[in-house]
């Protein structure tokens, strides 16, 4: 397993269901804690740690909503946006699809254009400065309803507000008594505007709500997705249909998704062909990053490096990278694994 980690260490990966709060890092928040003395955040990264140790998927949203409050403007904002990018550089992440919940911020009252100005610039930043190529996805918090879907499909179609990096529009937060139909309206307002339909959907409730997500949000990708092995007849349309699933195994069982990660079902559903992304989520609040996601996968998977390898190229497939960037992160995972498997070979033979 340690020439394993070493690989996967190295490995350039895209990354394709990683949220933007969620991922700042304990130093980070304990900074933007340290900031706004309110909250009832730790500004000790080491209490983070049991902060962050949650008992259902509610108790989760009740923490991550805690987090959300301490991003109160817009330098809060960019510094988290590229500390994240930082941290995704330390992985050999080439790219990343952020998903971003602007109404969490502007209705804390950061001016809409700031909070625009913010990522991108962060965005530009990241790129130039870490190799590290980020999109955003808006998307929906469907606990706060309609009125918030609403704020976020006119941020995300409103020419002069829109940002240069988006590429899709999802819908979050919990899934019980969060209806996939009502959001209909927006996602057609988004998809028309020429963004990507990628739900949160199947997390923890069955499958119905994949199908929702599928039917009436016209998804192309599903996050999460872990109840779809509930229904053979779902599997089968995500395999035909190349709908790729953003599995996020540790989050799913820190939220107590799944009970035993023994038992996830990532198994079934690459037995089904369906096409398999793997994420991080939130990744310090599960206590993860994407490095150890691929660890986990590959355990779970029976994966050697090679695996591992067309694992990580699923992600760059599923991208809404344009066919040049897909094409580049490929050959590079591609060279990368003749590498380090050339590198091997000829240390085992060596005298």
């Amino acid at each position: 397993m340690t020439d394993l980690h070493a690989f996967v260490a190295g490995l350039p990966k895209a990354e394709l269901h990683v949220h933007h709060i969620g991922s700042a890092s304990p130093r980070i928040v304990a900074e933007l804690a340290a900031r706004h003395p309110d909250s009832k955040v730790p500004t000790d990264p080491e209490a983070l740690a049991d902060y962050f140790t949650f008992t259902d998927f509610g108790h989760f949203i009740e923490v991550y909503l805690s987090v959300v409050d301490l991003v109160r403007t817009a330098d809060d904002v960019r510094l988290l946006t590229f500390e994240v990018a930082r941290d995704m550089a330390r992985q050999n992440i080439r790219y990343a699809e952020l998903t971003v919940t602007p109404y969490s911020s502007v209705r804390r009252g950061i001016d809409e254009s700031a909070f625009m100005s913010a990522i991108e610039d962060a965005r530009k930043a990241a790129e130039a400065e870490l190799g590290v190529v980020l999109r955003w996805c808006f998307d929906i918090p469907g606990e706060a309803g309609l009125e918030a879907a609403e704020v976020t499909a006119r941020l995300a179609v409103t020419e002069g507000l829109r940002p240069e990096g988006l590429v899709s529009f999802g819908l979050g937060g919990p899934e019980i008594g969060v209806e996939r139909p009502q959001f209909k309206p927006y996602f057609d307002r988004a998809i028309a505007a020429g963004l990507h339909s990628v739900p949160h959907a199947g997390e923890t409730t069955g499958p119905q709500t994949i199908w929702d997500a599928l039917t009436s949000l016209r998804a192309e990708r599903v996050g999460h997705g872990t109840s779809a092995t509930q229904d053979p007849e779902l599997l089968a349309y995500l395999a035909e249909h190349r709908i790729a699933l953003e599995v996020c195994p540790t989050s799913n069982l820190a939220t107590r998704a799944v009970a035993d990660l023994e038992r996830h079902p990532i198994r079934e559903m690459v037995a089904a062909g369906v096409l398999v992304t793997v994420n991080s989520d939130d990744p310090p609040m599960f206590g993860t990053d994407l490095n150890n996601e691929y660890l986990v996968a590959a355990r779970l998977l029976g994966l050697d490096e090679r695996g591992v390898a067309e694992l990580a190229k699923n992600a760059v497939g599923a991208s809404f990278l344009d066919d040049a960037g897909k094409a580049r992160i490929a050959a590079e995972i591609d060279a990368y694994t003749d590498s380090s498997l050339g590198a091997a070979a000829a240390a085992r033979l060596a005298p």
